[in-house]
């Protein structure tokens, strides 16, 4: 799929999660009825226009509930979603992987590739996808660690939920001045690096690779074509080299290698599909 295609699917899916725009005017979370329905992608709840639920908020809740009851509904959609799709999810379905991309494409006299340290990094999201999302919530009821504290697609809806009703301001405090640092360098970060926040810190995309090498949706790469020419590996933003594994957990299957391999080695698959 070329970039502009994506592109379209990206900007769809987005428009989707939010397709509830009563919010922008009432200055009030959405109460839209498809709220009790978990998106695929990462899109806070809070957002004026969300027309569904965050399935790692909704994890969160169900995981710290007063009462604890096993999240068979939260945990269920998201072995779904990622046996079905892994990591397809953001690279062409999460909204803010989408506002990544458009903030990668700022123009910076040097962008960043990869650094000493990174490969390391990348192990801190699954680090936030066992302490933050499922452990502390157990521990400490009531309180989800990860939207309240780190979670920048959370401070985004903040703030456009505020801009919509102005008085929200004054009730800011300490916390959201905090999460406000946490989005800038974020939104800096994502001007220099491709999908920081996707790499390192995003506990969606560290469940979801889970099942890049095992879900139905795959990449592949046809061996007896590939020349080993490394051009899939200089073009990957997630610091993949397709050609040696194409359903590496970074894979987040935007399909850049498939439009610049000279020789038509990889390809979208699927796990029903003969090698």
């Amino acid at each position: 799929m070329d970039k502009k295609k994506r592109f379209a699917v990206q900007a769809l899916s987005t428009l989707l999660h939010n397709a509830d725009f009563r919010g922008f005017f009432t200055g009030r979370i959405s109460q839209s009825p498809t709220k009790s329905v978990c998106v695929p992608g990462l899109n806070c709840y809070s957002c004026p226009s969300a027309a569904g639920a965050c399935p790692i908020g909704s994890l969160q809740s169900a995981l710290g509930a007063q009462k604890f009851r096993f999240p068979y509904y939260v945990l269920g959609l998201l072995i779904f979603f990622g046996a079905v799709a892994g990591r397809f999810i953001c690279g062409f379905l999460c909204p803010f992987g989408f506002i990544q991309d458009l903030l990668f494409k700022i123009p910076f006299f040097k962008k960043i590739k990869t650094f000493k340290g990174d490969k390391y990094l990348r192990w801190i999201k699954y680090i936030i996808l066992i302490a933050l999302v499922i452990v502390l919530p157990l521990c400490v009821k009531l309180t989800p660690f990860f939207c309240k504290y780190l979670c920048p697609s959370g401070t985004l809806a903040g703030i456009l939920l505020a801009f919509s009703d102005t008085r929200l301001f004054d009730l800011f405090g300490t916390m959201f001045a905090w999460k406000v640092c946490v989005l800038g360098i974020v939104i800096l970060a994502s001007v220099l690096i491709f999908r920081p926040f996707c790499k390192y810190l995003c506990p969606l995309g560290a469940f979801y690779s889970l099942f890049n090498r095992a879900g139905i949706f795959r990449m592949s790469v046809d061996k007896t074509k590939c020349d080993g020419c490394s051009a899939c590996a200089k073009t990957c933003g997630m610091g993949v080299n397709p050609s040696e594994n194409p359903n590496a957990l970074e894979c987040i299957r935007c399909g850049e290698c498939i439009n610049i391999c000279p020789h038509s080695a990889l390809e979208y698959t699927t796990a029903f599909k003969k090698e």
